[in-house]
């Protein structure tokens, strides 16, 4: 199932047709019924109605955003494959071209917390709408630059990270609210594993295009098309399912144009080869990570973040020897690279599970139940205990825009400028040929594999508070269901009836 039935039996098709584009928070009223919705942490809403959508619906409602998913991060790479002619067009060095990557970062990483707040307090579709059209009207402005004013350029990618900062703060809450438990869990594993695939398929679009056309600006109005075509989706196919539904239910360089076919291919074939490990590794790393995770988590309470520990631990001197072994022997690069980019891959989910997937914890007063009934909800509640977040329902938003602000400050806002300014610096002191060129950007990329192993340490840390946090996140107050009353009884012989569904 999907989604919640409503309290009244029979209401549940109504409350689909009128509440679809309903957003209220659900939280209890200080001192009142636990299920009533009033004044609390967040702002004031509506009162609840019933949820109901057909399955089918749900699942079109992803696909959806797993296409507009797909279409965003080959948005935020799509440079990275045309870099060098971009470079030669506006003329701009190495660090200038890294600060591309940086500015887009940067206001990614700003308006994060803004989206967060307006996804936590308003109609969710409208603000992923705007998104859509920010970054894809940014995104076709910027092929109509002149190089004299390559600060336009530079304005044009901020603006394109600010819508993208809306889509990825607000879709996942939307497919938190639409599934439920496991299901939950796999559409959350689908909808990471379009980051990698979109990565990919962004360097491949930019230098395909390039490449068969000479022309990168090309490339940037390709993509506009894609996305009229994925806001007419949104708008028709994607409902905005109150806050807590869940819950509440539960409880490259141009070559020669001279050049033969079979030489265009053979240069294809090599700027490709990235982008397809990007995408083949992408698909199994977010498979398997969050297939591990579903099972060990049965049997270890901290096994997500071990299992990014240990995958961000292994990826490290993976990457460290791709980059080594570059100049020497190019297969075993390509190896270690697939290996380490794999490993990288298996957080993606795991991570938004940590963060969104709240298994209400629900408890019932001892006195208050009769013994067998006592007995059938202790054996429910340490099932839903061991599928805790750390989130409750009516802050997800925010959640997911501080993880990302957080994550890029600390990660790729300043790395693509910092690698570049290193670059530069290194071989500012070294004679000007390609070698020292190559040697002087594979030195200043091995600084990222420590900080990765530094996220392991990171993720080792979260392992030792992480059941800490999910119970504080049971609390009573906190926005999940409670179980004092014969209601939430029904709601949770219910969960545990639905628990043994595959």
């Amino acid at each position: 199932m999907c989604l919640c039935p409503g309290s009244h039996p029979g209401t549940g098709a109504r409350a689909g047709e009128a509440g679809a584009m309903s957003a209220e928070c659900w939280e209890p009223r200080p001192g009142g019924h636990p299920w009533a919705s009033g004044a609390g942490l967040c702002p004031p809403g509506t009162a609840s109605a019933p949820w109901n959508l057909p399955r089918w619906r749900a699942w079109l409602a992803a696909a959806v955003l797993c296409y507009i998913n797909l279409l965003n991060y080959m948005n935020w790479f799509i440079i990275a494959g045309m870099l060098l002619d971009i470079q030669n067009f506006f003329q701009i060095s190495d660090s200038s071209a890294g600060l591309l990557q940086t500015v887009f970062i940067c206001s990614l990483l700003l308006s994060a917390p803004v989206f967060g707040y307006l996804g936590d307090r308003h109609g969710r579709k409208a603000t992923l709408s705007v998104g859509i059209l920010l970054w894809s009207g940014a995104g076709l402005s910027s092929s109509f630059i002149s190089p004299q004013h390559s600060w336009l350029f530079f304005l044009s990618r901020g603006v394109v990270g600010i819508g993208s900062a809306s889509y990825s703060t607000i879709a996942p809450t939307v497919l938190d609210d639409l599934f439920v438990r496991d299901q939950r869990t796999r559409v959350l594993a689908i909808f990471y594993i379009f980051i990698p695939i979109g990565s990919g398929l962004g360097y491949v679009l930019g230098s395909a295009v390039l490449q068969l056309t000479g022309n990168w600006r090309l490339a940037l109005r390709v993509m506009p098309c894609l996305e009229a075509v994925a806001l007419i989706l949104l708008i028709a196919l994607v409902p905005d399912p109150p806050r807590g539904a869940a819950e509440k239910q539960e409880e490259v360089a141009v070559g020669d144009p001279r050049s033969s076919w079979c030489e265009d291919v053979r240069y294809l074939g090599r700027n490709l080869i990235f982008g397809i490990l990007t995408v083949v590794t992408g698909i199994i790393g977010v498979v398997l990570g969050a297939e591990a995770s579903r099972r060990y988590k049965k049997v270890n309470p901290r096994a997500e973040p071990l299992i990014c520990a240990c995958s961000l631990l292994i990826a490290a001197p993976c990457l460290y020897l791709a980059l080594i072994l570059a100049p020497v022997t190019l297969l075993a690069s390509y190896v270690f690279l697939a290996l380490g980019e794999l490993l990288l891959s298996c957080n993606w989910a795991v991570v938004a599970d940590i963060l969104l997937v709240l298994g209400s914890c629900l408890h019932t007063s001892a006195h208050s139940a009769p013994p067998l009934e006592r007995l059938s909800l202790s054996l429910c509640q340490s099932s839903a205990c061991r599928a805790g977040s750390v989130v409750v329902p009516r802050c997800r938003g925010t959640a997911e825009a501080l993880q990302i602000t957080v994550g890029h400050i600390l990660g790729d806002a300043g790395s693509p400028y910092l690698t570049g300014l290193i670059s530069s610096t290194l071989r500012a002191g070294r004679p000007d040929s390609y070698l020292q060129s190559f040697l002087s950007l594979q030195q200043s990329f091995l600084c990222c594999t420590f900080v990765i192993a530094l996220g392991g340490g990171c993720f080792l840390l979260t392992a030792l508070r992480l059941e800490r946090d999910q119970a504080r996140a049971r609390q009573p107050g906190t926005g999940t269901p409670g179980s004092e009353d014969p209601e939430s009884r029904v709601l949770l012989s219910s969960m545990c009836a639905t628990a043994e569904d595959p």
